[in-house]
């Protein structure tokens, strides 16, 4: 039984009493159907999303550590690399939260590669967002 599956069930019995709680532990006990690769379930959802929160995050932290210390005012570059910063743990915190109620592998249907890369694009823009950040009250 899954841990999604299992917090259905404790759900329901709390919740509902012993009414509820029957067809929850009938749908955890019941295995899911084969996932097609092109279908987007939840869990590919809330990995893509991961994923390309964390992405933003690189991109938003790499262009602000490749500015040079005179274009830009030191506010706008600390309020860039802050987001850089939160972009990056929210892709780490979805994309771990993603992997840990996920039942299965890659292929499915869990979202288990894109919680994977939001998790990984996560920390190295927390990296970033955190060098810049560092960066910019060092010149400030």
């Amino acid at each position: 039984m899954s841990v999604r599956h299992l917090l259905a069930a404790a759900g329901a019995a709390v919740l509902g009493g012993p009414g509820l709680a029957a067809p929850a532990v009938a749908h955890a006990s019941a295995q899911s159907a084969a996932v097609d690769a092109s279908s987007l379930t939840t869990g590919r959802l809330v990995g893509t999303t991961a994923a390309l929160v964390a992405l933003a995050g690189v991109v938003i932290g790499g262009r602000v550590l490749a500015r040079s210390a005179g274009r830009a005012g030191t506010g706008s570059r600390r309020s860039r690399a802050v987001v850089a910063l939160v972009a990056g743990l929210a892709g780490v915190v979805i994309g771990a939260l993603n992997l840990a109620v996920a039942d299965g592998g890659p292929g499915t249907g869990n979202g288990v590669v894109g919680g994977a890369v939001g998790l990984v694009l996560g920390l190295i823009a927390t990296v970033c967002g955190w060098l810049a950040l560092a960066r910019s009250r060092r010149t400030g």
